[in-house]
């Protein structure tokens, strides 16, 4: 049987505020398999973000379990998370987030530059050949489209070889075309590496393409 790669128990983030605690995420219960490509989508303000900030070791939860790669987060320090996020997670998000005083090359090598890695600028071409940009090594974001900055965000995303990938609304700042293009490259990518794909949108057609949509209302998960 495929093995677990993202799991919670009874996940719960509650936030204090003068009129009282507020729900974001309640009893949230998630298991995701190697390789599984899971949408999930559902209106603003459902706690679809603040999820995946959990699943991501971004945000600590108020109760509950987490585990991902069979590391269990209740158990790491912060700098342990950071450490793991480094080698077993991939994270995109709607806005690219490139640094824009260094190059295609040099935002993709970023990540294994950071982690003492070797090679860096060989495996940073060599995924930035894979999505489609082998010709843009030198060019800085604000020279490139936003297809092609998004293009350079997964390939940071990626070059480490993380067995799960997260991306938050990562078509929503693309025209429809150019965010469909991407959105299957990212399913490609996430394929060809046997990679957890967990994908946040709004639009159901994209999330229609994974293995697997779910449904977030009111910080619960739903049919």
């Amino acid at each position: 049987m495929p093995s677990i790669v993202i799991e919670t128990q009874d996940l719960t983030v509650t936030l204090p505020s003068r009129a009282g605690d507020v729900n974001i995420l309640r009893g949230i219960d998630l298991s995701v398999t190697r390789g599984e490509t899971v949408g999930l989508i559902g209106p603003s303000g459902s706690g679809k973000t603040t999820l995946l900030m959990v699943l991501a070791g971004l945000e600590p939860p108020t109760s509950g379990a987490v585990a991902v790669a069979a590391h269990d987060y209740g158990a790491m320090s912060e700098d342990d998370l950071a450490r793991f996020r480094r080698t077993h997670i991939g994270i995109v998000f709607q806005s690219f987030h490139l640094v824009p005083t260094m190059t295609a090359l040099e935002n993709t090598a970023l990540p294994l530059e950071l982690a003492g890695e070797k090679d860096c600028r060989a495996r940073a071409a060599a995924i930035l050949a894979e999505v489609g940009l082998a010709d843009r090594h030198d060019h800085y974001p604000t020279q490139m489209s936003g297809g092609e900055q998004q293009r350079v965000a997964l390939a940071r995303a990626m070059v480490a070889d993380p067995p799960v990938l997260f991306a938050d609304e990562p078509t929503g700042n693309l025209d429809q075309s150019t965010g469909e293009s991407i959105m299957q490259l990212i399913l490609n990518l996430a394929k060809n590496r046997n990679a957890t794909l967990f994908l946040i949108t709004h639009d159901a057609n994209l999330a229609e393409k994974c293995d697997r949509t779910l449904t977030m209302r009111d910080g619960v998960l739903v049919a």
